[in-house]
């Protein structure tokens, strides 16, 4: 079912998110919670989606890139379920990059992410995931992860001058970061 996606100014969406209990994992309703994420996710065309984002306070988001026409730029990413993700930071280098998120519509701003990270957590089966990832995939993955945790891309913006609406993102910001992206996904692989 397609949910409501929340948008910035709706408390629910700064809730921190409690972890599923594992014996959970496997029940009708979350179950039904994954695949809502996920058809939510591919209705609004998003890289990502969190469970916050319909105002849904657990921990667990659904990740997946596959030539999105929001983030054309972006490597493809298979479908990825997280259930209780735990994130390591494996670099003390950030990198700098152009965000968006469904909760926040039409506006770009740069946001700095870390290139190299592990991530732990539970699939929607309740098996062990425990992956590193890297480049512009890892700041996707971080994107979700933080609104696990109650916190929006807008909050991680170091310069305000950044922020810019699509169609200016489009005109002005776009060229040159699709090389950054190139330069990211040529040094990290992704």
């Amino acid at each position: 079912m397609i949910r409501n996606i929340i948008e910035i100014g709706n408390p629910a969406l700064r809730e921190i998110a409690k972890d599923i209990p594992i014996e959970d994992i496997k029940s009708e309703a979350t179950q039904q919670l994954v695949d809502d994420l996920i058809e939510t996710m591919y209705h609004a065309n998003g890289a990502g989606l969190a469970a916050t984002q319909i105002a849904v306070p657990l921990r667990v988001c659904v990740i997946e890139v596959n030539q999105n026409p929001r983030y054309p730029y972006k490597p493809d990413i298979p479908l990825t379920v997280l259930i209780n993700p735990v994130i390591t930071f494996l670099s003390e280098e950030r990198l700098s990059v152009y965000e968006g998120c469904l909760s926040v519509p039409n506006v770009r701003g740069e946001v700095e992410r870390c290139p190299e990270i592990k991530v732990r957590a539970l699939d929607r089966e309740g098996a062990e995931i425990d992956i590193t990832v890297k480049g512009i995939t890892a700041g996707t993955f971080q994107h979700e992860l933080d609104h696990l945790d109650g916190v929006v891309f807008i909050d991680k913006v170091k310069d305000s001058k950044t922020l810019c609406t699509l169609k200016e993102f489009a005109e002005f910001h776009e060229d040159q970061f699709r090389n950054t992206v190139k330069q990211i996904v040529e040094h990290y692989g992704s």
